[in-house]
């Protein structure tokens, strides 16, 4: 529902009330300048909000590189590759239906 501000102010609990079941518009001079949504809906809104200015992985893996290239003398310790080998599956598929030969 909509509202002008005269009309929200003098049916302001109307409005509240109102809002627990949809998101209440309210303009001045036929634009929107306020809407009032209900506790509920603003949290979730806050949460999304929050999370759109979570850096990327992308973002996170450039700050790092940048990181990196300012400072060549760091080192960044990774640990060895395993030496065994990992099942794929698409493989082990194959060499069931005999499409394959096994490796290893």
């Amino acid at each position: 529902m909509t509202w002008n501000i005269a009309q929200a102010k003098q049916q302001f609990s109307e409005v509240v009330r109102l809002s627990i079941q949809e998101p209440q518009a309210i303009y001045n001079r036929d634009k929107p300048v306020a809407m009032l949504v209900n506790a509920q809906v603003f949290e979730e809104f806050q949460q999304w909000h929050t999370r759109q200015h979570e850096p990327t992985l992308s973002e996170q893996f450039g700050e790092i590189r940048a990181a990196l290239q300012a400072d060549p003398s760091a080192v960044v310790d990774l640990p060895p590759r395993s030496a065994t080998q990992r099942r794929n599956a698409f493989v082990e598929m194959l060499e069931a239906e005999g499409l394959a030969q096994p490796v290893g």
